[in-house]
């Protein structure tokens, strides 16, 4: 296993145990999630999920626990950084639409790296990350590997329905069907 994904794990670690035993509460999301269910495991950062009410409250604790506290342009995520380089993305929006305890508690609980904590289950992060898709952001190859690994677990009309909106997802799973990962 690379070094960097060591510093990723332990910085997962380091987050997750803050945020469970100080608040708030959180679900791991994004690749790290599908990770979990048999993804790939990233090399870039991890994602974690709140509440929207809850957004500084998280931050509070994170910043308590020694990260660096990084807000960025972007209005719906703030970074939790351990020395600049290894970074958890808190986020609090999901495609404009704000985080609720509704979600956040919709999510099963799973022993990752030794800590129990809520992961998002694969459909909605599949969803997610689908919807995410747009003339700017469209790397089906970045996604291919993930859905590939974690195919059982989708529920795929769900998922076709929860991205039917989105032109960029319904090529993607127009893609997967002719690969055979899915049927139409």
């Amino acid at each position: 296993m690379p070094a960097r994904n060591d510093d990723l794990r332990d910085a997962l670690r380091r987050a997750a145990s803050a945020l469970r035993d100080h608040g708030p509460d959180f679900a791991l999301g994004g690749s790290y999630a599908l990770w979990v269910f048999g993804g790939p495991e990233p090399v870039h950062d991890v994602d974690f999920v709140v509440a929207e009410p809850d957004t500084e409250a998280a931050a509070l604790t994170l910043e308590k626990a020694g990260f660096t506290i990084e807000r960025t342009p972007e209005d719906w995520l703030f970074k939790a950084c351990v020395e600049d380089d290894f970074v958890i993305d808190v986020l609090h929006r999901l495609n404009g639409v704000p985080v609720d305890a509704d979600t956040i508690n919709s999510a099963e609980e799973y022993d990752v790296l030794a800590i129990r904590m809520k992961v998002l289950a694969p459909t909605y992060v599949m969803a997610e990350k689908l919807n995410a898709l747009n003339e700017h952001n469209c790397d089906f190859s970045a996604l291919l590997p993930a859905v590939r690994a974690v195919r059982e677990r989708l529920d795929w009309p769900r998922l076709r329905a929860d991205t039917a909106d989105n032109p960029y997802a319904a090529a993607f799973l127009v893609l997967t069907e002719k690969l055979g990962i899915t049927s139409p």
